[in-house]
């Protein structure tokens, strides 16, 4: 009697935690607008990479997957009839101690941020200036 006490709100929680972690990534994969990894140079034709993607008018960032092999500097261009972006984004890695081991995360530093005033058709071209052996995946999600 006093096991069942105690497991079935041990279950109950496991069925919270589990439910509530599944409802954020499906919610996160929902707001993924575009998304590649980069990680073959034959994605590549003359050195870069060029796709189309539709926004609708709102916010959007961009998001990044990098490891210490991805291209040092990543230069991204989106453009439309009306509307042009250019960022040349810098891979940086930030050193991590644990008093065992030392590890590093890494993350593109610059303009992540795009304000789209009304629905339209972009091409994207992503340069990674020269280094496409390096993988990387870029999003672009809604905020």
């Amino acid at each position: 009697m006093n096991k069942k006490i105690i497991i079935i709100p041990i279950v109950i929680i496991a069925v919270i935690i589990f439910s509530s972690l599944s409802s954020n990534e499906s919610k996160d994969k929902s707001d993924e607008i575009f998304h590649v990894t980069l990680a073959n140079p034959n994605l590549y034709v003359n050195g870069l990479y060029t796709d189309e993607v539709t926004l609708d008018q709102g916010e959007y960032f961009f998001r990044f997957v990098p490891n210490g092999s991805s291209p040092k500097e990543l230069t991204i261009e989106l453009n439309s009839d009306s509307f042009e972006f250019s960022e040349d984004f810098q891979l940086k890695g930030t050193s991590h101690q644990t008093g065992i081991s030392e590890y590093f995360t890494w993350d593109y530093d610059g303009e992540k941020n795009i304000m789209i005033s009304e629905n339209q058709k972009f091409s994207i071209i992503i340069d990674p200036n020269g280094e496409t052996l390096g993988s990387v995946s870029v999003y672009i999600v809604e905020k």
